[in-house]
């Protein structure tokens, strides 16, 4: 098991200092990055913590997930790869019916 964790289902009232906080009570915590709206800077409901060590990570997960943040059972495991995706992504004008 990785050290990054993925915790999901929070609040978007959560701050990055509470999951800090939170998590600290299974280890040292590296880094936490609470993913935010690029348009809105209003969280997306979901972080990536970085724990000291792989042990430390898995007495997160067994520990926290399923527990209560701001009112909110956590989802918390291994943080996955990110997926190579395509460039590009659309959003290109189209005009239909004009000549």
């Amino acid at each position: 098991m990785g050290n990054k964790l993925y915790v999901g289902n929070l609040s978007f009232n959560t701050t990055e200092i509470a999951i800090q906080d939170l998590f600290s009570q299974c280890g040292s915590v590296s880094e936490v990055m609470l993913m935010q709206d690029k348009f809105t800077g209003r969280s997306r409901g979901f972080a990536f913590v970085t724990m000291g060590s792989d042990s430390e990570a898995q007495a997160a997960v067994s520990q926290m997930h399923g527990k209560e943040l701001d009112g909110r059972a956590l989802t918390v495991n291994e943080a996955r790869p990110r997926e190579d995706r395509p460039p590009g992504g659309g959003g290109g004008r189209r005009e239909y019916g004009r000549r």
